[in-house]
């Protein structure tokens, strides 16, 4: 695919973007709901190595193909690995998925309700690095717990100033501030939340079109405006801790808002499967999300 073909494929195609992109301490928590207990590798690089080995099950399965998911993020280790021989990113390619890369180095403490992103001091040299494996876009997450408008227009300010960043190095951005979910205040948090992405959006110096990937809302349509926008190439939501089956539901509410999900796609995954019922695991959670994210009810 050319870089407008991957454009175009991002704007305009049905399917979803699978997140896998699980980094640090994530790490072992997402091995473990794949059947793997911390037990099992003595070092940073054995637990490493069983999450490219998982990620690579995924990418090479043939139930992962551009038919139904999009893209896909990856962290940055599973990147710079080797899938079937070839770079992770060309393998996503060859499949007819969009590769992204995980940018963000974690989050700041909470101050003013939300947890901004940690700096990344060596952002240019990752994102170089990563176009010249063929990345398409980035992504990168902050968290917001409550509905504080000094900490949400702090956040989408840290959000828009790493999107043009990453814009200026030829890359698209998916700019996740995430609503957590369990928030007391998410309602009004969300409110906040469209306010200053919509405000400090149209005010980005440029053309250019960025991505969103937000906490699906406690009111469906709340971020119609967000997809309807005219810096946005594509809305995608965040599983948020729902299981597959709740995020499906209240993501077919939101109308051209599809899919990014990690835990949601890859939870009844497990290590000792046999290959036919990995496939047939992966590709029914496939086609679940696929369906949310492109009929809406």
């Amino acid at each position: 695919m050319s870089e407008l073909n991957l454009a175009e494929k991002i704007a305009t195609g049905s399917g979803f973007i699978a997140a896998l992109d699980q980094s640090g301490g994530s790490t072992p928590k997402a091995l473990k709901g794949y059947g793997i207990e911390e037990g099992a590798w003595n070092s940073d690089e054995e637990m490493f190595a069983l999450i490219h080995a998982m990620r690579s099950r995924i990418i090479t399965s043939p139930a992962f193909t551009g038919d139904k998911v999009l893209g896909a993020i990856l962290f940055e280790r599973t990147m710079d690995g080797q899938v079937g021989g070839v770079p992770a990113p060309q393998a996503l390619i060859e499949r007819g998925v969009v590769p992204f890369i995980k940018i963000d180095k974690g989050l700041e403490d909470e101050a003013n309700g939300v947890q901004l992103m940690k700096p990344m001091p060596d952002l240019e040299v990752l994102l170089s690095r990563a176009r010249g494996l063929g990345v398409f876009g980035t992504k990168e997450r902050s968290v917001i717990n409550l509905a504080n408008r000094e900490g949400i227009a702090a956040i989408v300010a840290q959000q828009v100033e790493v999107g043009l960043q990453v814009l200026a190095s030829g890359l698209v951005p998916i700019l996740e501030p995430e609503v957590n979910i369990k928030s007391p205040e998410r309602a009004d948090a969300d409110a906040i939340l469209l306010d200053e992405l919509a405000r400090q959006l149209s005010a980005m110096p440029g053309d250019a079109k960025v991505m969103l990937k937000l906490s699906l809302p406690v009111k469906p349509g709340h971020f119609d405006a967000l997809v309807d926008h005219p810096r946005v190439l594509r809305v995608v939501a965040l599983s948020g801790g729902y299981k597959r089956p709740e995020a499906c539901v209240e993501l077919a509410k939101n109308r051209g808002i599809i899919a990014s999900f990690s835990r949601a796609l890859l939870e009844d995954l497990r290590a000792g499967m046999s290959d036919d019922e990995f496939n047939a695991s992966l590709g029914g959670a496939i086609d679940e999300i696929y369906a949310a994210s492109t009929f809406k009810g």
